[in-house]
Protein backbone atom coordinates (compact mmCIF):
# COMPACT_ATOMS: atom_id res chain seq x y z
CA UNK A 1 0.00 0.00 0.00
CA UNK A 2 1.55 3.25 -1.11
CA UNK A 3 -1.13 5.85 -0.52
CA UNK A 4 -0.45 9.14 1.15
CA UNK A 5 -1.30 8.96 4.86
CA UNK A 6 -2.79 12.08 6.38
CA UNK A 7 -1.49 13.55 9.61
CA UNK A 8 -4.75 12.63 11.31
CA UNK A 9 -4.40 8.99 10.36
CA UNK A 10 -0.80 8.97 11.52
CA UNK A 11 -1.85 10.34 14.88
CA UNK A 12 -4.52 7.67 15.18
CA UNK A 13 -2.02 4.96 14.34
CA UNK A 14 0.46 6.29 16.88
CA UNK A 15 -2.20 6.26 19.57
CA UNK A 16 -2.87 2.64 18.69
CA UNK A 17 0.75 1.74 19.55
CA UNK A 18 1.71 0.98 15.97
CA UNK A 19 5.32 1.89 15.41
CA UNK A 20 4.79 5.03 13.47
CA UNK A 21 8.23 5.55 14.18
CA UNK A 22 9.84 1.83 14.31
CA UNK A 23 46.55 -8.61 8.11
CA UNK A 24 49.75 -9.59 6.85
CA UNK A 25 49.99 -13.17 5.61
CA UNK A 26 50.74 -15.66 8.37
CA UNK A 27 52.85 -18.72 7.62
CA UNK A 28 50.26 -21.14 6.29
CA UNK A 29 52.21 -24.40 6.15
CA UNK A 30 50.26 -27.48 5.19
CA UNK A 31 48.05 -28.55 8.07
CA UNK A 32 49.61 -25.95 10.35
CA UNK A 33 46.41 -25.44 12.36
CA UNK A 34 45.02 -28.93 11.97
CA UNK A 35 44.52 -29.33 15.71
CA UNK A 36 42.06 -26.43 15.69
CA UNK A 37 39.91 -27.60 12.79
CA UNK A 38 36.15 -27.76 13.31
CA UNK A 39 34.99 -31.35 13.69
CA UNK A 40 33.29 -33.20 10.84
CA UNK A 41 29.57 -33.38 10.32
CA UNK A 42 27.86 -36.17 12.20
CA UNK A 43 26.96 -38.96 9.81
CA UNK A 44 24.13 -41.44 10.03
CA UNK A 45 26.51 -44.13 11.31
CA UNK A 46 27.97 -42.09 14.16
CA UNK A 47 25.01 -42.41 16.49
CA UNK A 48 23.22 -39.71 18.46
CA UNK A 49 25.14 -36.71 19.73
CA UNK A 50 24.32 -35.39 23.21
CA UNK A 51 21.29 -37.65 23.37
CA UNK A 52 19.58 -36.70 20.12
CA UNK A 53 19.99 -37.02 16.36
CA UNK A 54 21.86 -33.71 16.22
CA UNK A 55 22.06 -31.59 19.31
CA UNK A 56 25.33 -29.78 18.75
CA UNK A 57 24.72 -26.23 19.90
CA UNK A 58 25.99 -23.28 17.91
CA UNK A 59 26.97 -19.96 19.40
CA UNK A 60 23.31 -18.98 19.56
CA UNK A 61 22.13 -22.36 20.87
CA UNK A 62 20.30 -23.02 17.63
CA UNK A 63 21.54 -24.80 14.53
CA UNK A 64 20.12 -26.57 11.55
CA UNK A 65 19.63 -30.29 12.29
CA UNK A 66 21.22 -33.13 10.36
CA UNK A 67 18.23 -34.91 8.82
CA UNK A 68 17.36 -38.05 6.96
CA UNK A 69 14.67 -37.25 4.38
CA UNK A 70 11.25 -38.68 5.19
CA UNK A 71 8.47 -39.08 2.67
CA UNK A 72 8.45 -35.32 2.10
CA UNK A 73 12.18 -34.55 2.60
CA UNK A 74 11.48 -30.80 2.80
CA UNK A 75 13.60 -27.87 3.96
CA UNK A 76 11.89 -24.45 4.00
CA UNK A 77 13.19 -20.97 4.81
CA UNK A 78 12.54 -17.30 4.14
CA UNK A 79 14.98 -15.59 1.78
CA UNK A 80 17.60 -13.30 3.29
CA UNK A 81 19.94 -10.89 1.48
CA UNK A 82 21.62 -9.47 4.60
CA UNK A 83 25.41 -9.05 4.58
CA UNK A 84 26.10 -7.12 7.81
CA UNK A 85 27.49 -10.11 9.71
CA UNK A 86 30.41 -10.46 7.29
CA UNK A 87 31.13 -6.73 7.17
CA UNK A 88 31.19 -6.50 10.97
CA UNK A 89 33.43 -9.57 11.27
CA UNK A 90 35.92 -8.01 8.85
CA UNK A 91 35.95 -4.82 10.91
CA UNK A 92 36.73 -6.75 14.11
CA UNK A 93 39.49 -8.74 12.42
CA UNK A 94 41.00 -5.59 10.94
CA UNK A 95 41.21 -4.21 14.45
CA UNK A 96 42.90 -7.30 15.84
CA UNK A 97 40.10 -9.25 17.50
CA UNK A 98 37.87 -12.18 16.63
CA UNK A 99 34.14 -11.49 16.24
CA UNK A 100 31.76 -12.93 18.78
CA UNK A 101 30.50 -16.33 17.53
CA UNK A 102 26.92 -15.13 18.05
CA UNK A 103 27.49 -12.34 15.50
CA UNK A 104 28.56 -14.75 12.74
CA UNK A 105 25.90 -16.02 10.31
CA UNK A 106 26.88 -18.34 7.48
CA UNK A 107 24.35 -17.06 4.96
CA UNK A 108 25.45 -13.43 5.38
CA UNK A 109 29.08 -14.36 4.72
CA UNK A 110 28.09 -16.21 1.55
CA UNK A 111 25.66 -13.52 0.37
CA UNK A 112 28.45 -10.92 0.52
CA UNK A 113 30.01 -12.18 -2.73
CA UNK A 114 29.15 -11.84 -6.39
CA UNK A 115 27.61 -14.94 -7.95
CA UNK A 116 27.46 -16.48 -11.41
CA UNK A 117 23.73 -17.18 -11.64
CA UNK A 118 21.86 -16.27 -14.83
CA UNK A 119 19.34 -13.44 -14.58
CA UNK A 120 15.69 -14.37 -15.17
CA UNK A 121 13.87 -13.01 -18.18
CA UNK A 122 11.10 -11.44 -16.14
CA UNK A 123 10.74 -9.84 -12.74
CA UNK A 124 10.94 -13.10 -10.77
CA UNK A 125 13.80 -15.43 -9.94
CA UNK A 126 16.17 -17.74 -11.75
CA UNK A 127 16.92 -20.94 -9.83
CA UNK A 128 20.31 -22.66 -10.09
CA UNK A 129 21.22 -25.84 -8.20
CA UNK A 130 24.72 -27.34 -8.33
CA UNK A 131 27.43 -28.61 -6.02
CA UNK A 132 30.53 -30.74 -5.54
CA UNK A 133 31.99 -33.46 -3.32
CA UNK A 134 33.93 -32.27 -0.28
CA UNK A 135 37.22 -33.51 1.15
CA UNK A 136 37.54 -37.10 2.21
CA UNK A 137 34.16 -37.23 3.90
CA UNK A 138 32.71 -40.22 2.05
CA UNK A 139 29.44 -39.48 0.35
CA UNK A 140 29.21 -35.83 1.46
CA UNK A 141 28.72 -33.00 -1.01
CA UNK A 142 28.17 -29.27 -0.74
CA UNK A 143 24.99 -28.40 -2.65
CA UNK A 144 24.31 -24.81 -3.67
CA UNK A 145 20.85 -23.36 -4.27
CA UNK A 146 21.26 -20.04 -6.08
CA UNK A 147 18.45 -17.55 -6.65
CA UNK A 148 18.81 -14.33 -8.65
CA UNK A 149 16.60 -11.42 -9.68
CA UNK A 150 16.94 -9.24 -12.76
CA UNK A 151 19.04 -6.08 -12.27
CA UNK A 152 17.26 -2.77 -12.11
CA UNK A 153 16.83 -0.39 -14.99
CA UNK A 154 17.68 2.90 -13.26
CA UNK A 155 15.81 4.92 -15.85
CA UNK A 156 12.55 3.06 -15.25
CA UNK A 157 12.55 2.72 -11.47
CA UNK A 158 9.74 4.44 -9.54
CA UNK A 159 10.60 7.48 -7.43
CA UNK A 160 11.95 6.83 -3.95
CA UNK A 161 10.73 8.35 -0.69
CA UNK A 162 13.50 7.75 1.84
CA UNK A 163 13.43 8.62 5.52
CA UNK A 164 16.92 8.41 7.01
CA UNK A 165 16.85 7.80 10.76
CA UNK A 166 20.28 8.80 12.04
CA UNK A 167 21.75 7.87 15.42
CA UNK A 168 23.47 10.94 16.93
CA UNK A 169 24.02 9.48 20.40
CA UNK A 170 27.33 9.96 22.20
CA UNK A 171 28.71 6.61 21.07
CA UNK A 172 28.40 7.78 17.45
CA UNK A 173 31.14 10.35 18.10
CA UNK A 174 33.87 7.73 17.76
CA UNK A 175 35.75 7.72 14.42
CA UNK A 176 34.07 5.62 11.77
CA UNK A 177 30.54 6.20 13.02
CA UNK A 178 28.71 9.53 12.58
CA UNK A 179 31.46 10.92 10.35
CA UNK A 180 31.03 7.89 8.07
CA UNK A 181 27.25 8.28 8.10
CA UNK A 182 27.60 11.92 7.04
CA UNK A 183 29.83 10.97 4.12
CA UNK A 184 27.34 8.32 3.06
CA UNK A 185 24.39 10.72 3.24
CA UNK A 186 26.21 13.41 1.25
CA UNK A 187 26.92 10.81 -1.43
CA UNK A 188 23.28 9.69 -1.50
CA UNK A 189 22.02 13.28 -1.81
CA UNK A 190 24.20 13.73 -4.87
CA UNK A 191 23.08 10.52 -6.59
CA UNK A 192 19.34 10.37 -5.97
CA UNK A 193 17.04 11.70 -8.70
CA UNK A 194 15.10 14.95 -8.77
CA UNK A 195 11.80 13.10 -8.28
CA UNK A 196 13.11 11.30 -5.17
CA UNK A 197 12.28 12.63 -1.70
CA UNK A 198 14.55 12.68 1.32
CA UNK A 199 13.85 13.21 5.03
CA UNK A 200 16.27 13.09 7.98
CA UNK A 201 15.27 12.17 11.53
CA UNK A 202 17.90 12.22 14.27
CA UNK A 203 17.75 10.58 17.68
CA UNK A 204 19.74 10.63 20.89
CA UNK A 205 17.84 10.75 24.21
CA UNK A 206 14.90 12.00 22.10
CA UNK A 207 14.15 12.33 18.39
CA UNK A 208 13.62 15.30 16.10
CA UNK A 209 12.91 15.90 12.43
CA UNK A 210 16.06 17.54 11.11
CA UNK A 211 14.78 17.63 7.51
CA UNK A 212 11.12 17.14 6.56
CA UNK A 213 10.45 15.10 3.45
CA UNK A 214 11.87 17.18 0.57
CA UNK A 215 11.83 16.53 -3.16
CA UNK A 216 15.40 16.83 -4.32
CA UNK A 217 14.43 18.50 -7.57
CA UNK A 218 13.12 21.58 -5.76
CA UNK A 219 15.25 24.70 -5.99
CA UNK A 220 18.08 24.61 -3.42
CA UNK A 221 16.86 21.27 -2.00
CA UNK A 222 20.13 19.38 -2.36
CA UNK A 223 22.18 22.19 -0.89
CA UNK A 224 19.83 22.49 2.07
CA UNK A 225 19.88 18.73 2.66
CA UNK A 226 23.68 18.72 2.64
CA UNK A 227 23.78 21.58 5.15
CA UNK A 228 21.48 19.61 7.48
CA UNK A 229 23.78 16.60 7.24
CA UNK A 230 26.87 18.73 7.83
CA UNK A 231 25.40 20.06 11.09
CA UNK A 232 24.79 16.60 12.61
CA UNK A 233 26.76 16.17 15.85
CA UNK A 234 26.85 13.52 18.61
CA UNK A 235 24.73 14.24 21.66
CA UNK A 236 23.71 11.98 24.56
CA UNK A 237 22.15 8.52 25.06
CA UNK A 238 20.58 6.16 22.49
CA UNK A 239 16.78 6.18 22.42
CA UNK A 240 16.33 3.91 19.42
CA UNK A 241 12.60 3.61 20.08
CA UNK A 242 12.10 7.37 19.75
CA UNK A 243 14.10 7.48 16.54
CA UNK A 244 12.15 4.68 14.92
CA UNK A 245 8.78 6.00 16.08
CA UNK A 246 9.46 9.46 14.70
CA UNK A 247 11.03 8.03 11.56
CA UNK A 248 7.94 6.00 10.79
CA UNK A 249 5.73 9.04 11.56
CA UNK A 250 7.58 10.95 8.85
CA UNK A 251 7.69 8.00 6.45
CA UNK A 252 3.95 7.32 6.69
CA UNK A 253 2.99 10.97 6.35
CA UNK A 254 5.19 11.47 3.28
CA UNK A 255 4.51 8.12 1.56
CA UNK A 256 3.57 8.42 -2.10
CA UNK A 257 1.44 6.07 -4.16
CA UNK A 258 3.56 4.32 -6.78
CA UNK A 259 6.82 5.28 -5.05
CA UNK A 260 9.28 3.08 -3.16
CA UNK A 261 8.82 4.13 0.47
CA UNK A 262 11.66 3.21 2.84
CA UNK A 263 13.00 3.93 6.32
CA UNK A 264 16.81 3.74 6.43
CA UNK A 265 18.26 3.33 9.92
CA UNK A 266 21.92 4.32 10.33
CA UNK A 267 23.18 3.36 13.77
CA UNK A 268 25.50 1.28 15.92
CA UNK A 269 22.26 -0.23 17.32
CA UNK A 270 23.33 0.07 20.97
CA UNK A 271 20.01 1.12 22.50
CA UNK A 272 20.14 2.18 26.16
CA UNK A 273 17.24 4.62 26.69
CA UNK A 274 13.50 4.38 26.13
CA UNK A 275 12.07 1.06 25.02
CA UNK A 276 15.06 -1.28 24.70
CA UNK A 277 13.24 -4.62 24.71
CA UNK A 278 13.72 -6.11 21.23
CA UNK A 279 10.35 -7.89 21.23
CA UNK A 280 8.44 -4.65 21.83
CA UNK A 281 10.34 -2.89 19.04
CA UNK A 282 9.80 -5.87 16.75
CA UNK A 283 6.05 -5.90 17.31
CA UNK A 284 5.74 -2.24 16.43
CA UNK A 285 7.88 -2.52 13.30
CA UNK A 286 5.88 -5.55 12.16
CA UNK A 287 2.59 -3.68 12.48
CA UNK A 288 3.86 -0.70 10.51
CA UNK A 289 5.28 -2.99 7.84
CA UNK A 290 2.15 -5.10 7.44
CA UNK A 291 -0.30 -2.16 7.43
CA UNK A 292 1.57 0.38 5.35
CA UNK A 293 4.26 -1.49 3.42
CA UNK A 294 7.12 0.82 4.48
CA UNK A 295 10.20 -1.40 4.62
CA UNK A 296 13.18 -0.87 6.92
CA UNK A 297 16.77 -0.91 5.63
CA UNK A 298 19.49 -1.07 8.30
CA UNK A 299 23.05 0.23 7.91
CA UNK A 300 25.37 -0.67 10.79
CA UNK A 301 28.49 1.24 11.81
CA UNK A 302 31.00 1.15 14.65
CA UNK A 303 33.45 -1.28 16.21
CA UNK A 304 30.93 -2.00 18.96
CA UNK A 305 27.73 -2.74 17.05
CA UNK A 306 24.39 -4.28 18.05
CA UNK A 307 24.33 -6.70 15.15
CA UNK A 308 21.70 -9.04 16.54
CA UNK A 309 19.24 -6.25 17.34
CA UNK A 310 19.69 -4.62 13.95
CA UNK A 311 19.12 -7.90 12.14
CA UNK A 312 15.96 -8.69 14.10
CA UNK A 313 14.53 -5.23 13.51
CA UNK A 314 15.16 -5.35 9.78
CA UNK A 315 13.84 -8.89 9.40
CA UNK A 316 10.54 -7.72 10.89
CA UNK A 317 10.66 -4.60 8.76
CA UNK A 318 10.80 -6.52 5.46
CA UNK A 319 14.23 -5.12 4.60
CA UNK A 320 17.87 -6.07 4.87
CA UNK A 321 21.07 -5.02 6.59
CA UNK A 322 24.52 -3.92 5.50
CA UNK A 323 27.54 -2.85 7.52
CA UNK A 324 30.06 -0.20 6.47
CA UNK A 325 33.38 0.65 8.08
CA UNK A 326 35.24 2.70 5.45
CA UNK A 327 34.38 5.65 3.16
CA UNK A 328 34.81 3.35 0.15
CA UNK A 329 32.25 0.89 1.53
CA UNK A 330 29.85 3.71 2.35
CA UNK A 331 30.15 5.16 -1.13
CA UNK A 332 29.66 1.75 -2.75
CA UNK A 333 26.50 1.21 -0.73
CA UNK A 334 24.91 4.64 -1.06
CA UNK A 335 26.10 5.57 -4.56
CA UNK A 336 26.48 2.31 -6.47
CA UNK A 337 23.77 0.15 -4.89
CA UNK A 338 21.15 2.13 -2.98
CA UNK A 339 19.77 4.33 -5.80
CA UNK A 340 19.39 1.35 -8.12
CA UNK A 341 18.31 -1.34 -5.68
CA UNK A 342 15.83 0.44 -3.42
CA UNK A 343 12.93 -1.11 -5.30
CA UNK A 344 11.53 -4.61 -4.87
CA UNK A 345 11.29 -7.62 -7.14
CA UNK A 346 9.59 -9.88 -4.60
CA UNK A 347 7.70 -9.73 -1.32
CA UNK A 348 7.44 -12.52 1.23
CA UNK A 349 9.80 -14.75 -0.74
CA UNK A 350 10.41 -18.27 0.57
CA UNK A 351 12.40 -21.24 -0.69
CA UNK A 352 11.62 -24.90 -0.27
CA UNK A 353 14.02 -27.71 -1.16
CA UNK A 354 12.64 -31.22 -1.59
CA UNK A 355 15.21 -34.02 -1.18
CA UNK A 356 14.68 -37.41 -2.82
CA UNK A 357 14.88 -40.18 -0.17
CA UNK A 358 15.89 -42.68 -2.86
CA UNK A 359 19.24 -40.93 -3.37
CA UNK A 360 19.79 -38.79 -0.26
CA UNK A 361 20.82 -40.30 3.06
CA UNK A 362 21.18 -37.09 5.08
CA UNK A 363 21.13 -33.33 4.53
CA UNK A 364 21.63 -30.14 6.51
CA UNK A 365 20.92 -26.49 5.68
CA UNK A 366 23.93 -24.30 6.51
CA UNK A 367 22.80 -21.16 8.30
CA UNK A 368 19.36 -19.49 7.99
CA UNK A 369 18.58 -20.60 11.56
CA UNK A 370 16.44 -17.55 12.28
CA UNK A 371 14.72 -17.66 8.88
CA UNK A 372 13.16 -21.11 9.22
CA UNK A 373 9.60 -21.55 7.95
CA UNK A 374 7.32 -24.50 8.67
CA UNK A 375 7.14 -26.74 5.60
CA UNK A 376 3.35 -26.52 5.50
CA UNK A 377 3.55 -22.70 5.42
CA UNK A 378 5.50 -22.51 2.17
CA UNK A 379 2.38 -21.70 0.13
CA UNK A 380 0.59 -19.85 2.91
CA UNK A 381 1.03 -16.30 1.67
CA UNK A 382 -0.03 -14.90 5.02
CA UNK A 383 3.27 -16.16 6.47
CA UNK A 384 6.06 -13.59 6.30
CA UNK A 385 9.00 -14.26 3.99
CA UNK A 386 11.88 -12.12 2.80
CA UNK A 387 11.95 -9.06 0.54
CA UNK A 388 14.34 -9.16 -2.42
CA UNK A 389 15.28 -6.24 -4.63
CA UNK A 390 16.55 -5.99 -8.20
CA UNK A 391 19.94 -7.50 -8.97
CA UNK A 392 20.06 -9.42 -5.69
CA UNK A 393 21.21 -12.99 -5.26
CA UNK A 394 20.48 -15.41 -2.44
CA UNK A 395 22.64 -18.48 -1.90
CA UNK A 396 21.77 -21.38 0.38
CA UNK A 397 24.29 -24.15 0.98
CA UNK A 398 23.41 -27.66 2.07
CA UNK A 399 25.63 -30.47 3.30
CA UNK A 400 24.19 -33.51 1.50
CA UNK A 401 25.20 -37.12 1.99
CA UNK A 402 24.21 -39.31 -0.93
CA UNK A 403 23.51 -43.01 -0.66
CA UNK A 404 26.17 -45.35 -2.00
CA UNK A 405 25.90 -45.60 -5.79
CA UNK A 406 23.17 -42.96 -5.95
CA UNK A 407 22.11 -41.90 -9.43
CA UNK A 408 19.41 -39.63 -10.77
CA UNK A 409 17.36 -36.97 -9.02
CA UNK A 410 18.71 -35.51 -5.76
CA UNK A 411 16.62 -32.41 -5.02
CA UNK A 412 14.27 -29.79 -6.40
CA UNK A 413 14.42 -26.20 -5.16
CA UNK A 414 11.32 -24.01 -5.49
CA UNK A 415 11.06 -20.31 -4.71
CA UNK A 416 7.68 -18.68 -4.10
CA UNK A 417 7.08 -14.94 -3.87
CA UNK A 418 4.42 -12.27 -4.14
CA UNK A 419 4.44 -9.59 -6.79
CA UNK A 420 5.42 -6.36 -4.98
CA UNK A 421 2.61 -4.41 -6.67
CA UNK A 422 -0.49 -6.64 -6.77
CA UNK A 423 0.70 -9.39 -4.34
CA UNK A 424 -0.11 -12.15 -6.82
CA UNK A 425 1.85 -15.38 -6.06
CA UNK A 426 4.48 -16.80 -8.40
CA UNK A 427 6.88 -19.74 -8.31
CA UNK A 428 10.05 -20.91 -10.08
CA UNK A 429 12.01 -24.13 -9.62
CA UNK A 430 15.25 -25.90 -10.48
CA UNK A 431 16.50 -29.44 -9.91
CA UNK A 432 19.82 -31.21 -9.53
CA UNK A 433 20.95 -34.73 -10.40
CA UNK A 434 23.58 -36.81 -8.64
CA UNK A 435 26.13 -36.31 -11.43
CA UNK A 436 26.05 -32.53 -10.82
CA UNK A 437 27.41 -33.19 -7.33
CA UNK A 438 30.14 -35.62 -8.39
CA UNK A 439 33.03 -33.23 -9.10
CA UNK A 440 35.51 -32.42 -6.35
CA UNK A 441 34.94 -29.08 -4.66
CA UNK A 442 38.48 -27.71 -4.92
CA UNK A 443 39.23 -28.93 -8.47
CA UNK A 444 39.83 -26.25 -11.11
CA UNK A 445 36.86 -27.52 -13.11
CA UNK A 446 34.44 -26.56 -10.32
CA UNK A 447 32.82 -23.14 -10.60
CA UNK A 448 35.12 -20.53 -9.00
CA UNK A 449 32.08 -18.84 -7.50
CA UNK A 450 30.98 -22.09 -5.84
CA UNK A 451 34.48 -22.38 -4.39
CA UNK A 452 34.32 -18.78 -3.11
CA UNK A 453 30.97 -19.58 -1.47
CA UNK A 454 32.56 -22.62 0.15
CA UNK A 455 35.47 -20.57 1.51
CA UNK A 456 33.04 -18.01 2.94
CA UNK A 457 30.90 -20.70 4.57
CA UNK A 458 33.87 -22.63 6.00
CA UNK A 459 35.29 -19.34 7.31
CA UNK A 460 32.00 -18.49 9.05
CA UNK A 461 31.88 -22.01 10.48
CA UNK A 462 35.39 -21.67 11.90
CA UNK A 463 34.59 -18.28 13.47
CA UNK A 464 31.33 -19.53 14.99
CA UNK A 465 32.92 -22.62 16.52
CA UNK A 466 36.53 -21.71 17.29
CA UNK A 467 35.86 -22.34 21.00
CA UNK A 468 33.98 -25.62 20.51
CA UNK A 469 35.28 -27.19 17.27
CA UNK A 470 31.66 -28.19 16.57
CA UNK A 471 31.22 -27.12 12.96
CA UNK A 472 28.29 -27.64 10.62
CA UNK A 473 30.19 -28.35 7.40
CA UNK A 474 31.81 -31.61 6.29
CA UNK A 475 35.35 -31.68 4.94
CA UNK A 476 36.37 -28.53 6.83
CA UNK A 477 39.91 -27.38 6.03
CA UNK A 478 41.93 -25.63 8.70
CA UNK A 479 42.30 -21.87 8.48
CA UNK A 480 45.78 -22.26 6.99
CA UNK A 481 44.52 -24.31 4.06
CA UNK A 482 41.41 -22.15 3.75
CA UNK A 483 43.61 -19.06 3.43
CA UNK A 484 45.63 -20.72 0.66
CA UNK A 485 42.45 -21.55 -1.24
CA UNK A 486 41.09 -18.04 -0.80
CA UNK A 487 44.29 -16.44 -2.13
CA UNK A 488 44.25 -18.78 -5.14
CA UNK A 489 40.63 -17.84 -5.86
CA UNK A 490 41.44 -14.14 -5.51
CA UNK A 491 44.02 -14.58 -8.28
CA UNK A 492 41.64 -16.64 -10.43
CA UNK A 493 38.64 -14.33 -10.13
CA UNK A 494 40.58 -11.03 -9.98
CA UNK A 495 37.86 -9.96 -7.57
CA UNK A 496 38.91 -7.45 -4.87
CA UNK A 497 36.18 -8.78 -2.56
CA UNK A 498 37.71 -12.26 -2.70
CA UNK A 499 41.13 -10.76 -1.96
CA UNK A 500 39.62 -9.09 1.10
CA UNK A 501 38.17 -12.45 2.14
CA UNK A 502 41.60 -14.08 1.87
CA UNK A 503 43.12 -11.35 4.02
CA UNK A 504 40.36 -11.77 6.61
CA UNK A 505 41.12 -15.50 6.81
CA UNK A 506 44.82 -14.63 7.25
CA UNK A 507 43.93 -12.30 10.12
CA UNK A 508 41.81 -14.94 11.86
CA UNK A 509 44.58 -17.52 11.45
CA UNK A 510 47.15 -15.14 12.92
CA UNK A 511 44.90 -14.39 15.91
CA UNK A 512 44.23 -18.07 16.50
CA UNK A 513 47.90 -18.98 16.16
CA UNK A 514 48.89 -16.18 18.54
Amino acid sequence: MMRRITAAVVATVAAGAVLTGCGANADRGSGGDRAQRPGPVQGADEGPKNGSEWNGQGADGNRSPDRAPDASGLSTFALDVDTASYGYAKRRLDQGSLPSPSDVRHEEFVNSFRQDYPAPRGDGFSVTVDGARVGDEEGWSLMRVGLATRPADEGNRPPAVLTFVVDVSGSMGDPGRLDLVQKALRAAIGELRDDDSLAVVTFSDSARVALPATRLGAEGAREHARSVVDRLAPEDSTNLEAGLRTGYDVALESARRGATNRVVLLSDALANTGETDPDALLERIDRARSRYGVALFGVGVGNEYGDELMERLVDKGDGHTSYVSTPAEARALFVDRLPVNIGLRARDAKAQVSFDPRTVERYRLIGFENRAVADEDFRDDRVDGGEVGPGHTVTALYAVRLKAGARGHVATATVRWLDPHDRSPHEAAGAVEADRLSGRLWDSGTSPRLRVDAVAAYFADALRTYDTGDGQLPGAPGLAELGDRAHALAATTEDPAVRDLAEAVDSAYALRAG
